[in-house]
């Protein structure tokens, strides 16, 4: 390998330190992970073929539901099944363009579970507090052109933040200290200039992310001003029960994105990044389908049902 010109060594493979670097933790770590990726595959699929074959399940807040099913399967198959392979072989590789295939997919699919988590805040929002107008507000091509929205808007940001990575030159060191790519661990490896590069990072992760979790925030704080406003605490708790599987999600997915991205270069801590990073990469997309099931009504009678064709 020519460490020479840039050119040369940019292109070259980049070397993933994965979760732990301790021998003896590799094997248990690939149990756990290979564990924790099934469960969250099959959970997810089953919510998808529970809404999909229960009609009273075809409304907006379901709709959304089953596409963020579908985004962290796929999201967490960027990720997991190559720290996976990782964990189990010497080498822990990655060649560049796979980088920044893996960066790219992580952002996009990343982005638009944020953008989901929003478009089902102002789902809740029009059913607390507009329930008259709820068909029209939220009719079935609104909520495709929500989805679309979301997709592009992701995608988009994705594009732009990985040609803005491929213009950069990598010299020295070529180990990520984590287990996938991701923006910041790769920005700290690199020879060139990534001052203004931070900041576009910064300023467009501030707008890609911050604006669906204004737009959460904005939809629970009216939602909690109209369920005050119902006189009885059976009503009240009726409006807001409909709302605390996502609340839990939001709070689990944003709290650890919040806690990794939003500090500067500087304050950048590994092992703390790892953990909080495998919080919204593998167990959050883990833990939403049991959010989902085990406190929602309509969603454990449509497992039962799906339960009772699949016996017949």
């Amino acid at each position: 390998m020519n460490n020479h010109s840039s050119s040369s060594s940019s292109t070259s493979d980049f070397i993933l330190l994965g979760l732990s670097t301790n021998p003896w933790m590799q094997k248990p770590l690939f149990g756990i992970f290979i564990i924790m990726y099934l469960v969250t595959v099959m959970g997810n699929v089953l919510i998808i073929l529970v809404i999909r074959s229960d009609s009273r399940l075809h409304t907006p807040m379901y709709f959304f539901l089953s596409n963020l099913s579908f985004m962290d399967i796929c999201f967490t198959t960027v990720i997991v099944p190559k720290m996976l392979v990782n964990l189990l072989s010497e080498t822990k590789t990655i060649s560049y363009v796979g980088c920044l295939v893996q960066m790219y997919f992580f952002m996009a699919l990343g982005n638009t579970d944020s953008y989901l988590l929003a478009s089902m805040a102002i789902d809740r929002l029009v059913a607390i507090c507009n329930p008259l107008h709820y068909d029209v507000v939220m009719r079935p091509q609104r909520c495709l052109l929500m989805l679309l929205g979301s997709c592009t808007i992701s995608h988009l940001h994705a594009l732009f933040r990985v040609l803005l990575m491929s213009r950069l030159s990598f010299c020295a060191s070529h180990v990520i200290k984590h287990f996938f790519c991701d923006t910041q661990p790769v920005l700290k490896l690199s020879c060139s200039d990534t001052s203004s590069s931070q900041i576009v990072v910064m300023t467009e992760t501030l707008a890609v992310i911050v604006t669906p979790f204004l737009c959460i925030l904005f939809s629970y704080m009216r939602i909690i001003v109209t369920v005050l406003r119902i006189p009885s605490a059976a009503g009240k708790w009726k409006a807001f029960s409909t709302c605390g599987s996502h609340l839990t999600v939001v709070v689990l997915f944003y709290g650890s994105i919040i806690y990794v991205y939003f500090r500067p270069l500087s304050m950048y801590s590994v092992v703390k990044d790892r953990v909080a990073t495998v919080m919204y990469t593998v167990v959050t997309p883990m833990m939403n389908p049991f959010i989902y099931s085990l406190r929602n009504k309509d969603m454990k009678r449509g497992l039962r049902k799906l339960m009772g064709s699949i016996h017949l």
